[in-house]
């Protein structure tokens, strides 16, 4: 399959067609402590603002970045986006996330196969992980998680991952993988810290949390795109938009 030129409206059963995909990778096969193999294994930490120390507090700092969190209000939009369905089950989600690089356009399966839930060891945290479907461009396992440390009141949110490149044959989404690839990795942990923040402290200034924008396309089934300020802009029109073969 060669990829699509010109301006692709996100067609649901892109999204439906997920459910039959299975995850891309063997989890024998996930990085060790003693062995990471040829995994990229990344912890990013970033400070997201002070409450009381305690319980988290209603609408406070913890509460605000988990909704963050949720609805996936923390990407970049000019880099990733993602497409899903908020009435469905956070667990086992799947989510149709659209990678954006100069004039290209890819669109990358996940699905939701955990959720952080704990209160241990004098800290609260939640969040939820993902993992890499069939038809991905990387194999591998990423979690945010928001974590309060209830002695201090500090909020801090936290990705852990694992990647690598997928076994792509064709050359063309080798070299998509290759331009869209590590660096474009590790700025989009940097900026999602930086995001969460901006938006916490927003909310503090009375501002609301923002939420997934539904898709204006008249089909009415529920569909939404995050985070909430992504625009549509005229490069789309001239995009080249960049499918897994079979999809």
């Amino acid at each position: 399959m060669l990829p699509e030129f010109g301006m692709v409206d996100i067609d649901h059963s892109e999204l439906d067609a997920l459910k039959h995909r299975s995850i891309n990778f063997d989890h024998a096969d996930s990085p060790t402590d003693d062995d990471h193999g040829d995994w990229h294994v990344d912890l990013g930490v970033a400070a997201v603002g002070t409450e009381a120390p305690g319980p988290p507090e209603p609408d406070g700092v913890w509460e605000t970045a988990c909704r963050i969190v949720r609805d996936y209000q923390f990407t970049d939009h000019g880099r990733l986006r993602g497409i899903f369905r908020p009435s469905d089950e956070l667990m086992g989600r799947d989510m149709l996330l659209q990678g954006r690089f100069a004039m290209m356009r890819f669109y990358l399966g996940v699905r939701v196969t955990d959720i952080v839930d704990t209160e241990q060891d004098g800290h609260r945290v939640w969040g939820w992980t993902y993992e890499t479907l069939e038809g991905h461009l990387e194999q591998g396992r990423l979690t945010y998680e928001v974590d309060k440390d209830l002695a201090t009141g500090d909020v801090v949110f936290r990705i852990r991952a694992f990647s690598r490149r997928s076994p792509v044959p064709n050359p063309f989404y080798r070299f998509g993988f290759t331009i869209f690839g590590r660096a474009v990795q590790l700025e989009f942990y940097h900026h999602a810290g930086q995001r969460i923040r901006d938006l916490v402290a927003a909310h503090r200034r009375g501002e609301p949390v923002p939420r997934p924008t539904e898709e204006a396309d008249g089909e009415g089934d529920g569909v939404v795109v995050a985070p909430h300020d992504s625009p549509t802009p005229w490069s789309d029109r001239v995009a080249i938009h960049v499918r897994h073969p079979g999809a």
